[in-house]
């Protein structure tokens, strides 16, 4: 099995919000599975298909968020790349066989306007999120960061001070 290749558009994703999103993707899809095995129709799994696409949606956010990660991660990245890539390839493998089974079962079960209504609902919901979770994680994650420079700078002005304090009274 050839190793994947990450070309430069690629993301490489933080392992642990990617596990997390993964796990509730998959929690979601297995119990939409069950579901569907038991007899149920596709709206009775509503909740749970609306379930898995956010956890879908996290995933792509982890992707974009990767692109422009914090300074400080920057600068104390705590993994590996080889780690990071290596999960991030596995995760969008996992969530593309789950998207594959779930369209096929609803082509099966609903014809194809079902797998189109599917994913204008997607588009719904990621954009919902977008609006609502994640422009807040953006300004958070600013603030942070303009807040750490801003102490760095106070604790290096601080310390000149003090030099100079001692260079005087010397």
């Amino acid at each position: 099995m050839a190793m994947p290749s990450f070309e430069k558009g690629d993301v490489v994703i933080d392992p642990i919000s990617i596990t997390a999103a993964v796990s509730g993707a998959t929690a979601a899809f297995n119990t939409i599975k069950s579901m569907i095995a038991a007899g149920r129709d596709i709206e009775s799994c509503m909740g749970d298909v609306s379930r898995w696409m956010r956890m879908a949606s996290d995933v792509d956010q982890a992707a974009k968020q990767a692109k422009n990660p914090p300074l400080f991660k920057k600068l104390l990245s705590a993994g590996s790349v080889e780690e990071e890539a290596l999960q991030a390839y596995a995760a969008k493998k996992k969530l593309e066989a789950q998207r594959q089974e779930l369209k096929n079962f609803l082509n099966m079960s609903y014809g194809p306007q079902a797998w189109a209504d599917l994913i204008q609902l997607e588009g719904k919901i990621r954009k919902q999120r977008q609006e609502a979770i994640y422009k807040q994680q953006e300004k958070r994650r600013q603030i942070l960061e303009v807040l750490a420079v801003l102490t760095a700078i106070l604790l290096v002005g601080a310390a000149l001070l003090f030099i100079i304090w001692v260079a005087v009274q010397a």
